[in-house]
């Protein structure tokens, strides 16, 4: 067909001229002579070190092992702080904890935006506030969210306890407990352990489910533990006022 095309057409079929032939810069691999033929390693094993003379092997520390020790090293890094700062930890002389232990509500769950004045109008239904104190982050100086109420009789500090846990304030529902640094004698705040009293004595419930009142007498307080029964559910635990 395309020997009927005109002169100037079948000039863009023409091809074109063939590459220069180079020569390659080495042999190619069938025409390579090697000079020594291959060997086996038999000849060099002389050389190896003796088994007998080497290391024991060491062995790499698995994943989960090395989960493992970190888990215990912070454990026992936790333990030694505690064990520190419970040697340094007296509710008694604490100088921020003022006024009558056992006339003293403690309130947990605060919103961060009340004010002191919004929590004397809720908790003067109960009775006569002579102070409170709300805590603030040294750090920060942002609330903790937590604050310390102390009436001015005792009966009014047991109605608040009875009727304000769970009110809710500014969208908030409130906890409110004793102050226990001072009250309940071997308890610690939850930072420093678990305490030595059953849970039925800091105030949850008993075997069978039945409420027992708090143990904030100075009288109840003193007795041993062997006088309590035990039961296997834990309260939980609020920090006191020396925190």
């Amino acid at each position: 067909m395309t020997q009927f095309l005109p002169p100037n057409l079948l000039a863009l079929f023409a091809p074109r001229d063939p590459i220069p032939y180079l020569p390659p810069l080495e042999k190619l691999p069938h025409e390579k002579h090697h000079n020594q033929p291959y060997c086996g390693i038999a000849p060099y094993i002389r050389e190896f070190e003796d088994p007998r003379d080497a290391p024991p092997p060491t062995r790499a520390e698995t994943r989960e092992e090395r989960m493992e020790r970190k888990r215990r090293e912070k454990i026992e890094r936790r333990q030694q702080e505690v064990e520190t700062e419970l040697k340094m930890w007296d509710p008694h002389n604490d100088p921020n904890a003022q006024g009558d232990a056992f006339k003293t509500l403690f309130v947990a769950r605060v919103n961060y935006d009340t004010t002191e004045s919004k929590l004397r109008r809720e908790f003067e239904v109960y009775g006569p506030i002579k102070r409170i104190h709300m805590v603030y982050s040294k750090r920060s100086g942002k609330p903790r969210g937590y604050a310390f109420i102390e009436y001015e009789h005792e009966r009014d500090m047991h109605s608040a306890y009875k009727h304000a846990d769970g009110k809710k304030i500014d969208g908030r529902r409130v906890l409110v407990d004793v102050e226990r640094g001072r009250t309940v004698k071997g308890w610690r705040p939850r930072r420093l352990g678990e305490h030595d009293l059953p849970c039925w004595a800091l105030g949850g419930l008993a075997p069978g489910g039945l409420s027992f009142p708090l143990l904030h007498s100075p009288v109840l307080s003193s007795l041993p533990l062997s006088s309590f029964p035990l039961c296997c559910s834990h309260s939980s635990f609020i920090p006191s006022s020396s925190i």
